[in-house]
């Protein structure tokens, strides 16, 4: 991605936080064929395993999985078998997966109140935050294969809990309602699931993050973008200035990231 440093975001932890907290990711892969074109994306939902050193595992990895009737899946399975390739094998080309917060905003340069009184020289912008993984994805698409049904069987389990317990809150304590779980759908509805699904798991080669909040711009024109989107009163509003507000005071010196 076109990142500058004011607006890089490096730290493995928080990057990988954002992936848990927005797991919808896009999918994009570039695979040559004569039958799909050459770019193509899916939107697909992702369960991150972090590096684990202990257990051998020292870069983290994405899963998730994709319809087999999706144009992509099938350019996917074609470049496997056209390589001679089994269930469970690598694709040659790398793939990217975009992850973008929904906590984005258009900027007016009527926001700036420092700066625009002064000079007038400024443009309007857009507020947002992303992050871009890179990595060479395994592909599990043969559902008479043990270690496919074995790989789709535990990320519907992982995706599903996450989904429902950290995106939903459904955990069961504390008066919440409890979380719905794969095992409660008819085993035979699941056979034809799995059969209808293929997995992915990406191992990630390149992170990148960044988070551009106007952090930038001098104390002024933040505070007056700050003041500006408090009064349109809506929640991605409020949610961007308060990022606007840690991001500034990040570049200050006066706070951390959350």
């Amino acid at each position: 991605m076109y990142n500058q440093p004011i607006y890089a975001e490096t730290t493995p932890e928080i990057l990988y936080q954002f992936i848990r907290e927005h797991p919808l990711g896009i999918l994009t892969t570039a695979i040559p064929s004569t039958h799909y074109p050459l770019l193509q994306s899916t939107h697909i939902p992702w369960i991150l395993d972090p590096p684990n050193q202990i257990h051998g595992s020292p870069k983290a990895r994405l899963r998730a999985h994709i319809a087999r009737q999706n144009p992509q899946s099938k350019a996917i399975i074609d470049s496997l078998k056209d390589s001679n390739s089994t269930s469970g094998s690598q694709l040659s080309q790398e793939v990217m997966i975009l992850f973008t917060s929904p906590h984005h905003h258009y900027v007016t340069p009527k926001f700036y109140t420092e700066t625009k009184p002064v000079t007038g020289k400024v443009a309007p912008t857009w507020n947002y935050s992303t992050v871009q993984v890179y990595g060479t994805a395994t592909v599990y698409f043969d559902p008479d294969v043990k270690e496919t049904g074995e790989f789709l069987d535990k990320q519907l389990r992982d995706l599903s809990d996450h989904c429902e317990s950290d995106i939903m809150g459904f955990t069961g304590e504390e008066g919440r309602e409890e979380p719905w779980r794969v095992d409660e759908a008819p085993e035979g509805y699941l056979r034809v699931l799995k059969r209808n699904i293929v997995g992915l798991s990406v191992e990630v080669e390149r992170i990148e993050g960044k988070v551009k909040m106007s952090q930038e711009r001098k104390r002024g024109d933040r505070e007056g973008v700050i003041e500006g989107l408090g009064r349109l009163g809506t929640d991605t509003a409020r949610e961007v200035a308060r990022l606007v507000r840690v991001r500034g005071d990040m570049r200050d010196g006066h706070g951390v990231g959350g």
